[in-house]
Order: structure tokens, then sequence, then C-alpha cells
């Protein structure tokens, strides 16, 4: 390895992840704070948390956008460099915590100690899995009444399916909470509240807490012999033969391998616990340099496979994975580098567009704020100006060498409301801050309705159509109207059909001519994608060379359906049979036949109307547990199940339609007086019932007729 790459052994890209009000911003603050970053402990609920600088963050308490930040820590006399990344909570921001997933080498999962494992939790969980993220836990808030470090180990391994292996216990809970036994050294730790938590102690084990240090060390110790073969060996001869530094090269190496998931606690709020975990994120989770090297494709051949090691030598390779607009120096891009160094001032490729980008400034972030550098180095997380065409997820390279990296997917949006401007000289800059909004968020999408003319604006919630809203307000300092939330339904067919369609256009000269036999049907089960397309055609009746215009075609047509417009989500179409005309038949006739083939099957094939399902989980007291089920049952919901929390509360988990669940909050609040709480994500799209079907697409028609 080269000299200049000897501090990726000591640089470590971490996110904290968790769901909503776990306390992720609070224990950055207190990283920020014990890494000497800041000098003052900034607050989420006063509104001066350095990683929460937008406004709205500000005065709502949560977290909307992922704030990056470079910080150090000395851990065994070694200075380690950690790029943080805060992330939001909220399922309507659920794009901030996957865009950075995909750029970390590993997360803290911070979990309530009296909430335990929360529905959002579990979707940042299965994000963390799907990019191959090694975690470790942290159990927040320990000094809160109900607080149970056990409980939340046990809800990891059955709800989250996870290995949790703790590698600390608490000394108390709730108001009698101190400190904890550190399993590895066998020693416990107070923190001192006159310092801030700064300083703490290291002490000999209660006495009683003797036994129940030795029963959890030893499950750790067996934990860790079925991810080390060594460890195994001694734990059956003598467990106390197992030294210090190999309980740390264990739990690193089943880290690594995710195979466990060490856990630690702690009261962030309290400043207590945040030391040790910093020591955690040093010691078990991984460096650039114990990723896999990065793996990309050739541009020009999408089968040659390009892999780039994680060395200064190697040719940029980098990720832009956020786009941010900055008052003062404009548009920012965030990237990894995964191999080379990025220069100051230098080109870069960018493969997507396939044109030339000049850098001309880079930049270290702390949150809102840049320090500028000469350099960002590999294995490092950067911003940078100056980039003319620039999306999330777009791969920047070396011109001479250029790979693209697997980009990211993003869910659709599921509610879409109308915007206009009040006044006329708004309308430009609401064109423009909606442009630059949209760059921003690859969930927020902005689309002018052909029929009507408006201009509708989704996203994935109400609260982040509210914020896209005040943020064009502020930023944009445009004025705009807005219309009432409208869902994003989408169509399927329920029945097959099969069906003959002849496009025949012949007026003199060359005219166009196509003929093909299709059968329409519902996607087969375990499909995944749009079009499942099938080609049966035998004897060459339809040449080889016009079947990828009909497949085009169908996907072209599956964006309109014949209801009310709405796209297709999955479709099976089987090109059965056919016949062509040597001179009339062409691509574009056969790409034509196939729309109209969609549009005439579609009618005959029982067409209907899809819509948004939230999973939604209301924790309400007992006594307004009837209230609150009538209500959900009002909005055609679907109780699935009750459950009682560690604090008495009842949980009622639900499926509601998304079109039900507009203005839930403020209804949920008069119902139980303010003490009940919500939370919905996505879970799937069902079938309407053909009352509320007849009713969209009145609603649908009278939009369409009112603007005409």
């Amino acid at each position: 390895m080269a000299n200049n790459d000897k501090h990726l052994v000591f640089t470590r890209n971490i996110g904290i992840m968790a769901h909503i009000d776990a306390g992720k911003t609070t224990t950055s603050e207190r990283i920020l704070f014990y890494t000497g970053l800041t000098h003052k402990i900034g607050e989420t609920h006063d509104g001066t948390a350095t990683m929460d600088w937008m406004a709205q963050e500000q005065e709502r308490g949560i977290t909307i956008t992922s704030a990056a930040t470079t910080t150090f820590w000395n851990y065994l006399g070694n200075r380690y460099k950690i790029n943080l990344i805060d992330t939001p909570g909220h399922v309507d921001f659920t794009v901030e915590v996957e865009r950075s997933l995909r750029v970390l080498d590993g997360a803290v999962a911070t979990f309530c100690a009296v909430g335990g494992v929360e529905p959002q939790s579990e979707t940042v969980w299965r994000q963390a899995d799907k990019y191959n993220v090694p975690r470790i836990g942290y159990v927040n808030k320990m000094d809160r009444s109900g607080a149970n470090y056990y409980e939340v180990v046990r809800q990891m391994k059955e709800i989250l399916g996870a290995n949790p292996c703790p590698i600390q216990i608490p000394i108390g809970a709730e108001e009698t909470f101190k400190g904890v036994v550190d399993l590895i050294k066998m020693k416990a730790i107070f923190w001192h509240d006159e310092s801030m938590g700064a300083e703490y102690s290291v002490e000999e084990i209660p006495a009683d807490l003797q036994a129940e240090a030795e029963e959890w060390r030893d499950k750790m110790l067996e934990a860790l012999a079925e991810c080390d073969d060594a460890i195994m060996e001694k734990y059956f001869e003598d467990p106390s033969s197992i030294t210090e530094d190999e309980i740390k090269a264990a739990i690193r190496k089943g880290t690594l391998a995710m195979q466990i998931n060490p856990m630690t606690c702690g009261s962030s709020f309290k400043n207590k616990g945040v030391q040790t975990l910093l020591d955690a994120v040093c010691a078990f989770l991984p460096s650039p340099e114990d990723t896999p090297a990065i793996e990309g494709t050739d541009p020009s051949d999408s089968e040659k496979v390009i892999i780039r090691k994680p060395l200064s030598e190697e040719p940029l390779t980098a990720l832009a994975f956020k786009i941010a607009t900055d008052p003062y120096v404009g548009r920012l891009c965030f990237f990894r580098v995964y191999a080379g160094v990025m220069n100051a001032g230098s080109y870069v490729l960018n493969t997507r567009s396939g044109k030339k980008e000049r850098i001309s400034r880079l930049f270290q972030m702390h949150s809102n704020k840049q320090n500028p550098m000469e350099a960002i180095g590999c294995g490092d997380i950067g911003a940078g100006v100056g980039f003319k065409d620039i999306r999330t997820g777009d791969t920047l390279c070396d011109e001479n060498n250029p790979i693209t990296l697997e980009s990211m997917e993003f869910p659709e949006p599921v509610i879409g409301i109308a915007v206009e401007p009040k006044t006329q000289k708004d309308l430009d800059r609401l064109g423009m801050g909606l442009a630059k909004l949209a760059e921003e968020d690859p969930t927020f999408r902005v689309q002018t309705n052909e029929e009507t003319g408006q201009t509708v604006i989704s996203g994935m919630g109400e609260l982040h159509l509210d914020i896209i809203i005040d943020r064009l307000k502020r930023e944009f300092k445009v004025e705009c109207n807005q219309g009432k939330p409208q869902v994003t339904y989408k169509e399927a067919i329920t029945k097959s059909v099969e069906l003959r369609e002849v496009y025949k256009k012949q007026s003199g000269g060359r005219g166009k001519f196509a003929d093909i036999i299709v059968r329409i049907e519902p996607a087969d089960e375990g499909f995944e994608g749009t079009l499942q397309f099938i080609d049966e055609v035998k004897g060459g009746n339809v040449p080889k060379e016009f079947i990828p215009s009909v497949q085009k075609g169908f996907e072209k047509a599956m964006k309109n359906g014949v209801l009310a417009g709405y796209s297709l989500d999955q479709l099976k179409v089987t090109l059965m049979d056919g016949s062509y005309h040597p001179v009339d038949s062409d691509q574009l006739s056969f790409e034509i036949a196939a729309l109209q083939a969609f549009k005439n099957a579609s009618e005959k094939a029982g067409p209907a109307l899809m819509e948004p399902i939230m999973q939604m989980e209301v924790v309400t007291p007992e006594e307004s547990m009837g209230d609150v089920i009538g209500d959900l049952n009002k909005r055609r919901g679907q109780v699935e199940g009750m459950e009682t929390s560690r604090t008495g509360a009842r949980i009622v988990k639900a499926k509601v339609p998304l079109a039900e669940t507009f203005g839930y909050v403020t209804a949920l609040r008069t119902i139980t007086s303010g003490r009940a709480t919500s939370s919905m994500q996505f879970s799937h799209y069902a079938q309407v019932s053909t009352s509320i079907a007849k009713q969209v697409l009145t609603e649908v028609q009278g939009r369409a007729d009112l603007i005409k």
C-alpha cells in the first residue's frame, strides 16, 4: 500500500440512523462536543443543534436533510478521522437515509430504550442490509421512564432478525442510570455530571451487578465463538484465557462480516455513553480499506466489470450522492471518493452525461459550513462546486479511465398537490425553485398536467410537501397557492384477453402495416419490474427486428392506463403471432400497433384502479383505544393487531388507504386529547372498491372539464 494511504486505516465513514425521535441528532451533537469540534452542546428541542441547520429543522425539532461533518477522535493512541452523516428518521425523508447508506462504510443504529424497535427502525435496517453496511447498535435514552435495554436487544432479534451482541450492560435504568459495565474489560464506567459528561471514571463492577455482568460476558463470548474458530477453541477449554485484544479482534471480524451487531447504551441527552460509543466506532466499524474494492462497469460495454481498489494511485472513481443548493456557493455536489484523488481545479468525466466537468472548488463539510480543500483523498467524503449537469447517483471519474458505478434506486412518490404562483412575478421564480428542489431530492417530482395545465408536485407524504412549499417561500421568495393533496393512483388489469391488432395506412406510395396477435394479462406472481414480455412467434411471421418495437410500444402504453390515465405498475404481454408486409412494415408501425392493442385489450381486461396503502402504527392510551380503532375503521382501515407497550400504552397496527390519512395527525390529537402518536410508511398498492373508483374517476373527469 502506498504511504499516502496509511491514513485510511484510521478513517471511518459512518452514519447515524434510527426511527424519528430516537436521539440521532442529540447523539451527533455530543460527538461533535466531545471530539472538540464544537465548544457548546446544541440541543434539538431548542433549535440550536449544529447538524439541524435548516430553519424548518430548528422550528420543528426534526431532521429533514442529512448533514455531513468531519471530526477526529483519539483511540488507543491513534487519531481517527470520522466522517459523520446525521440522517433523518421521518419516513417522508427516507431517501436521505438511502443515499447516505449507499456511500457509508458503517452505521450506528440508534434505538430508543423506551420505544425499542419502531417502524422506521425497520426501514433503515433493511436499507442498511440492502447496501451491506456493517452496524453497531446504540440504545439511547436509558434515563427515561420505562427504559429497558434488554427488551430492545430481544426486539432486535425478533423484529429485525439481527444478532445483537451486548458489549456493555447498563448500571441502573431510568432516573438511576449512572453508567455502563464494559464486558470486554469487565470494568464499570461512571460519567461525571459536573463536567457535562466530558470526564468519567473507570472503577470495579458494583458487587450487586457482578453476577449479571459475568452472565452477559459469557453470552458475548458464546456469540463470538460462532464467528471465530480461535475464540471457540479457547471458549470450550478455558474462557478466562481469552485476552482483551482477542475479544476485540473477534468482535471486529464478526461486525465486518455482518454476523453480529455489538450493542452499547447510554443517554446522549444526559451526556452518558457517547465516548464509549466513539471507541466502539473506531474499534469495530470498517475503514475504507476493509470494504470490498468497488465494482463498476465499462460505459461502452455494460458486460465488462471494472474493479477499483481504495488506493490513491488508482484512477479517480467517485459517486455523487447528494445535490444541495447553498445561498453562498451555489450548487454543491456531495460525493464519496472510492479510488484515486479529486483535486480542486481538475476536470472529471461524468459517465451518465458523457461530458467533462471542471471542479472549481472542493470543500470538507461541517453541517452547512464549508472548509476549502485542495484535494479530497481516497476513501473520503467531500463536496464540490462548478458542475453544470449533475444528478444524484452520477459517477465522476478519470476521463482516460471511464467507469460507471451502480446508481441508486428511489421510491416513487405517493402523494401530489397542485401549486400555482400567487402573482405573475412569482411565475418564473416558481419554475426555477421547483427545478432546483427536484434536482436536490430524487423523490420529489414536478409535472405539468397536460389536460389541466396545472403544475403538480409529488412527494413521499404531507410533511415532505409541506417542507417543499415552506422552502419555496423562504429560499426562493415564491408565494404560491396549493390545492388539496391528490393521491398517486395506479391502474392494473384483472383478466386475460387475446386480441388481433392490425395497423394499416396506405395512401399511395409506401404505407404502414403491422399485424400482431397478443395476449395481455396480469403479471406472474413474484415478477419484479414493469413489463413481462414473452415472444412466442414461430417461423418468422413477425421478423426479429420488429419484436423490440412491439415491446417498446407496450412499455410506452403502460404509462397511461385506459381508466384515468394513471400508469400501470405491471403487465404480462405474450406476442403469439402476426404478419408483416415486405415493403410497408417498419419498426414504427409495430410500435403503433402495440399502443393500439394495449388500449383495445385493456378495455376488455377488467381495468381496475389501485391505491397506495400505508402501514400505520398508533400508540395510544388504553382509554382512547376504542375511539382510535373506530376512527381507523371509518377511514377504510384494517386493524391487523394490538400490542401493549412496556409503558402500558396500546399499540394499534393497521393498514389504511393513503387517501384517508390526510389530516390524520390533527384528528388523532382531537380524539385522544393530544396523548397519542402515529407513524406510517408506504406498504403496497391495492385494488380500490367500485364505489371509491367511481368517485375518483368522477373527480378526475371534473378537474379535466373545469380546465376545458
